[in-house]
């Protein structure tokens, strides 16, 4: 180097050419500088976002040092940086015409065109840098790659690219939560399964991987496999945050509320406090009846995170079991103001407003509800209880218009059944019942669940029992 070419060009190296350059852009004047360190304070640079700069240092070394095709490199991710992206292609463009062919040229051309959201044009340029690249490099192109596919919605062509990187670099955990976020978005949880037990068997101290298995599992409410998913994700990493946190869920499923308490504590003990973590477990309390408990949960996660409607929605349920049904609809109500489209708490409010008879509010609330969430079938069970205590005709007339709108809601159908049992429709009763267990013997005989005096009817009993 200038000063002495056997000399370490450590950080106090780095610093002093840093602070000299700041003094050059102050106005003073800018001392020889070799090229490998001019690099590494432009590099600083980018590496900071300073772009600017890192442009002003990279056209000092075109100047210094023009025979250099890397300062115009280095100026054109400088442009980059800034947002000026036809002038970075430009210039990537005059270093591809010279010849000058490099992984890294290639990676950048690659950047510009995802920014430009050309995102063909920036697979074919990574694809092309793997080719200049060294086989070390390949995992995290092959990512690049990944992403830009998922840009493109070709999730499937992203899991065939994901899995190369894997096959790589089996370390490369960011693969590995891509390979998540593809299958999710085609629905393909079971496939996701599969390669994450694969890929467990040939590694299986990755806590990333075992991680992914157990949120897997949650999607499928397969509760006791992701218990079993997280554990081992835990064992690896006991400071696994997340981790911790989905395990407690897992645990609040299957209604193991102690042990879903543990975990929410331990996933705040190692990433601080969480205001959902606080707010499960005031659902934990409430569910083991400690409601005093449940409350102050409650408020620690909105002292925390004043608009979660999770936690007001929760403070208001606990005010309605303690009797304070009205204090609980104001606290409710709140969770709706923050969360207006969600249908879970229209049909608790629902609810709540007819315990204190406010029959027309409880209406609206229970419409609102289903119209938001209309395969909700505790929604559907509510509302028609609701209406058959009033009027029984009235009922009927909605089931019958929800039925014109959703006519594949199997659940609907059976509580028309049930209406014209109760009217004393008897034999067509029976004959659209009959129709149902052909369709779905499981699902046709949750109507005794809707009506259990049903389970009297030897006639409906008999058709059951033929099938």
């Amino acid at each position: 180097m200038f000063d002495d070419e056997d000399e370490e060009y450590n950080d106090s190296s780095l610093n002093e050419d840093i602070e000299h350059f700041e003094e050059h852009l102050k106005g003073n004047s800018l001392r020889f500088i070799d090229s490998d360190r001019l690099e590494g304070v432009i590099d600083h640079y980018l590496i900071q976002g300073q772009y600017n700069k890192a442009k002003i240092a990279a056209e000092f070394g075109i100047y210094q040092f023009a025979y250099n095709p890397l300062f115009r490199l280095r100026k054109a991710q400088a442009l980059g940086g800034m947002g000026l992206l036809q002038d970075a292609l430009d210039l990537v463009q005059q270093l591809e015409k010279q010849e000058v062919f490099s992984a890294e040229l290639f990676l950048t051309k690659a950047s510009i065109h995802a920014q430009q959201r050309e995102h063909k044009a920036a697979i074919k340029y990574f694809e092309k840098a793997l080719e200049y690249s060294d086989a070390a490099e390949h995992d995290y192109i092959f990512l690049d790659i990944a992403i830009e596919y998922e840009r493109l919605q070709q999730y499937q062509d992203a899991i065939d690219v994901l899995h190369r990187a894997l096959q790589t670099n089996k370390n490369n955990e960011a693969a590995l939560y891509e390979l998540g976020r593809c299958y999710d978005a085609l629905g393909a949880t079971q496939a996701s399964i599969d390669a994450y037990l694969k890929f467990i068997d040939e590694q299986p101290y990755s806590s990333t991987a075992w991680y992914n298995l157990g949120n897997a599992y949650s999607k499928l409410e397969d509760f006791e496999h992701a218990v079993w998913a997280y554990d081992y994700a835990i064992l690896i990493n006991e400071e696994f945050g997340p981790a911790h946190f989905n395990l407690g869920n897992a645990y609040l499923s299957l209604e193991k509320y102690h042990k879903a308490i543990e975990h929410f504590d331990l996933c705040m003990k190692h990433d601080g406090e969480d205001a959902m973590a606080l707010c499960y477990i005031g659902e934990a309390y409430e569910q083991l009846n400690e409601l005093e408990l449940s409350k102050h949960y409650y408020k620690k996660s909105i002292a925390l995170e004043p608009m979660l409607p999770e936690a007001w929605l929760g403070l208001g349920i606990v005010e309605d079991l303690l009797g304070s049904t009205k204090e609980g609809i104001i606290l409710i109500q709140k969770a709706l103001d923050y969360d207006p489209q969600n249908a879970g708490i229209h049909h608790v409010l629902a609810g709540a407003y007819e315990k204190i008879e406010a029959s027309a509010d409880a209406d609206f609330h229970y419409l609102k509800s289903l119209e938001l969430g209309p395969t909700d079938e505790e929604a559907l069970n509510d509302y028609m209880a609701f209406l058959s205590t009033a009027s029984l005709a009235n009922a009927q007339g909605f089931i019958l218009d929800f039925l014109d709108k959703y006519p594949q809601n199997f659940h609907a159908q059976l509580h028309l059944i049930n209406l014209k049992w109760e009217m004393g429709q008897v034999q067509e009763a029976k004959f659209m019942y009959l129709n149902c267990l052909n369709q779905s013997a499981a699902q046709a005989k949750n109507i005794f669940e809707i009506n259990p005096k049903l389970l009297d009817d030897s006639d409906f009993l008999h058709l059951t029992n033929d099938l």
